[in-house]
């Protein structure tokens, strides 16, 4: 097996010690050194000393939990090539792992080129991934906590989500809020919902009356002070990454072109992916890493399965949300693109397929500094307007019509066979003068 790297180190990470194994290749001859180091900030500096006075170019290390981080952080103001490996593909490589030390075998594997480097971004795209990521771990937290109210509410038999979107809106915090205080009358609590309420009066005081112990305004209220904490620290958070986010405003506000893509998801994008490209040889290795695209399952000729494979799942879960806010934007390709593939593939193919194009245009945006350019809604219509007719010709035929079609210079004649068992066929022929409009309006028009 041909050497790639002959002086390399691997290290074997747990909470409070470091297993460094170095290995030399000098006149064909492997030798190795295996060193234990404690994790604190004292210690990793003598590891990297020791390292670099071994002549160490290349070091190769698993991503174990967050135990990784303050070694890289310490390892990478030297002069090393760090490579952060994954842990799964680490251990799909074959070899006898069992019989060797952790720190040994990564060594071997770094020495060989047999280690798929992670993506490991820059210091201020990771405090930015820190704060978005803690982020929407609390927007989660303050759905469960509203969730929590509406579990408290319908125990005491008040159906306030019955009649009002959000619970903890504007009118629903002020009657929570006098619940709490001691307030029963259905009629006072009614009216303090705000006058764009869509809810009578009537629907209003016959969900407003149950029955409210002190147990539920206790609850009610532990619910809210614990979701008032979370806005918050979300306000806080929002306020942070505005004092940080001068490095990725230009690219945000090009991710913002993109139809159903808004600040909060363009701030989101540019701290996964970063701002820097060519980490990335190809928009398809992107979406790889993103995992947008289908997984490689396939034996003996046969496809066993067409999921999409693991990948990113904080990116992800954003490209999917803007990806249905883009499916809703009238008059765009990826509202066309997503049309498309649903009728085909169904709703969660086509928003799979609409999320990789959003990605793929963040891709050559961020790539070659340049706005977002639709390409419109009738693109697929125009690319191929043969593959129009062809398929308009054979959805004909499935609904039962016999049609030809014939194409001249200057006009399109549309034929239908509206009843070919008659004698002579009952057949009704248009010539459309305009060979510029597509298939499909001439088969409207008929």
């Amino acid at each position: 097996m041909e050497l790639l790297h002959p002086h390399c180190a691997g290290l074997d990470l747990h909470k409070e010690t470091v297993v460094a194994c170095i290995r030399h290749m000098v006149d064909g001859k492997v030798t190795t050194e295996v060193k234990s180091f404690q994790t604190t900030t004292q210690q990793l500096m003598e590891l990297s000393d020791w390292l670099s006075t071994q002549g160490v170019t290349h070091i190769a290390m698993e991503a174990t939990g967050v135990y990784w981080k303050p070694v890289w952080h310490i390892l990478s103001d030297g002069e090393f090539v760090l490579v952060l490996a994954n842990a799964a593909h680490v251990k799909n490589v074959p070899g006898r792992k069992t019989d060797v030390n952790d720190a040994a075998w990564l060594a071997d594997l770094m020495a060989h080129g047999l280690i798929r480097a992670s993506f490991v971004p820059g210091e201020p795209t990771q405090q930015m991934r820190d704060l978005l990521r803690t982020r929407k771990q609390f927007v989660r937290e303050r759905s469960s906590h509203t969730q929590r109210i509406q579990k408290t509410l319908e125990d005491a038999n008040i159906k306030l989500d019955s009649v009002i979107s959000d619970i903890v809106g504007l009118s629903g915090r002020r009657m929570i809020e006098a619940l709490i205080a001691g307030e029963t009358d259905p009629g006072t609590l009614a009216a303090l919902a705000h006058r764009r309420i869509h809810a009578s009066a009537e629907e209003l005081e016959a969900a407003l009356r149950g029955r409210v112990t002190p147990h539920h305004r206790f609850m009610l209220q532990l619910h809210l002070d614990h979701l008032d904490a979370v806005n918050a620290a979300i306000a806080r958070i929002d306020k942070e990454v505005d004092a940080n986010v001068e490095p990725f405003r230009a690219a945000i506000e090009m991710l913002t072109t993109i139809p159903g893509v808004s600040s909060l998801a363009a701030e989101v994008i540019a701290a996964e992916i970063g701002i820097d490209m060519s980490r990335f040889e190809t928009e398809g290795h992107l979406i790889s890493w993103a995992g947008l695209c289908p997984k490689n399952d396939e034996s003996a000729g046969k496809r066993r399965s067409n999921r999409m494979k693991k990948g990113a799942p904080w990116l992800k879960t954003t490209l999917i949300q803007c990806a249905w806010a883009a499916s809703r934007t009238k008059r765009s390709y990826l509202q066309a693109q997503y049309l498309r593939i649903r009728s085909r593939r169904g709703p969660k193919k086509a928003i799979g397929a609409v999320a990789a194009s959003i990605l793929t245009a963040a891709y050559h945006m961020l790539k070659n500094g340049t706005l977002y350019q639709d390409l419109g809604a009738n693109h697929f219509d125009n690319r191929d307007k043969g593959k129009q007719a062809l398929r308009l010709l054979n959805r004909l035929q499935s609904l039962g019509f016999a049609v030809q079609i014939t194409s001249m210079a200057a006009e399109w004649r549309v034929c239908f066979l509206l009843d070919a068992g008659r004698t002579p066929p009952f057949s009704y022929c248009r010539d459309f003068p305009s060979a510029e409009k597509s298939a499909r309006a001439y088969a409207l028009s008929c």
